[in-house]
């Protein structure tokens, strides 16, 4: 008989401090992102700078305050100008990194669209290193399933050993149509997911602009697509970029849950707004999760990846 050995997961956060500057792509504004180590427990925060010491946003689901085309964090306060808008990508590189606390400076409105993937900020997180901490890391183990519906569009979490996601989308255009991704992640989002950028059509970029979105949009950071063709020189990264780029948006809407999810997500036409009702029906449900220590193995054996820790 193989013995078997538990040994529980530590939290991380950045070995070191990291920079980046661009523009938010729909606010246009040029803004600069520091990223900076944090202690244990800290979690995910932003804290816009240029509104003072104490503009500090939670990464969580509970202050989200808009899902149009991006999501929005906000808090009370500042005349309405705490805010941080299209937080997903950086969100998602940062758990692709297995980063579990930083304090993220900024000194504007939005996160930089940088060339509209996860890539930059992946490589940023390379270049800044992990830190393990002296504390357990902690998961959300789905113990029911949670479902949310909205005509035919539905996102649901089933319980499972491990984190893993599908998502399929469905547009009227030629070159997209149906297409579905599949993510079990297992250090592999700098491959298969971080390169996709967000996407849109030609037609669309006027009445997006009209409405005040996507002003910083351009074919450096945004896959454009005409009626018959992508008008990005190189074309797509993917042949199936637009699946993988809705797949890094859900990956990073559900950071907001607080703590990595042990279970499987499913979406079909799924966007951040039902990511957001997803994570949210979630932690409102107490009776569907439990807190659970996260848990290594021996690489001999396969075991589950999570073991209890406690209710919820």
């Amino acid at each position: 008989m193989t013995n078997q050995r538990q040994i529980i997961q530590r939290q991380t956060t950045l070995r070191k401090p990291i920079h980046c500057a661009g523009v938010g792509v729909h606010s246009n504004v040029g803004v600069s992102l520091t990223m900076l180590p944090a202690p244990a427990d800290t979690g995910i925060r932003f804290h816009r700078t240029d509104l003072g010491a104490n503009a500090v946003i939670a990464a969580h689901a509970d202050n989200v305050i808009d899902t149009t085309l991006c999501t929005v964090l906000g808090a009370k306060g500042f005349s309405g100008a705490l805010r941080v808008a299209t937080v997903e990508h950086l969100m998602a590189a940062l758990a692709g990194a297995g980063i579990d606390n930083a304090t993220l400076e900024i000194d504007g409105p939005e996160v930089p669209v940088m060339d509209g993937s996860s890539a930059p900020f992946v490589f940023l997180l390379e270049c800044a290193g992990t830190q393990m901490l002296n504390a357990p890391r902690r998961g959300i183990q789905v113990l029911e399933e949670i479902r949310v519906d909205e005509g035919n569009r539905m996102a649901r979490i089933l319980p499972a050993d491990r984190f893993s996601l599908s998502c399929t989308i469905e547009f009227d255009h030629a070159l997209i149509g149906n297409q579905s991704v599949g993510f079990d992640y297992d250090g592999n989002f700098s491959s298969e997911l971080s390169r996709a950028r967000t996407f849109c059509m030609e037609d669309d970029v006027l009445k997006m602009r009209a409405a005040g979105l996507a002003l910083g949009g351009s074919l450096d950071n945004a896959v454009v697509f005409s009626n018959d063709s992508v008008l990005n020189e190189g074309g797509l990264r993917y042949q199936d970029e637009p699946a993988r780029h809705k797949a890094l948006d859900l990956f990073g809407d559900l950071t907001l849950a607080g703590a990595p999810i042990i279970g499987r997500v499913e979406t079909f036409r799924a966007g951040h707004a039902m990511n957001h009702r997803l994570v949210t029906a979630l932690l409102e449900n107490t009776a569907a999760w439990r807190m659970v220590d996260m848990v290594e193995h021996d690489v001999l054996e396969d075991m589950p990846i999570a073991a209890a820790g406690g209710g919820a």
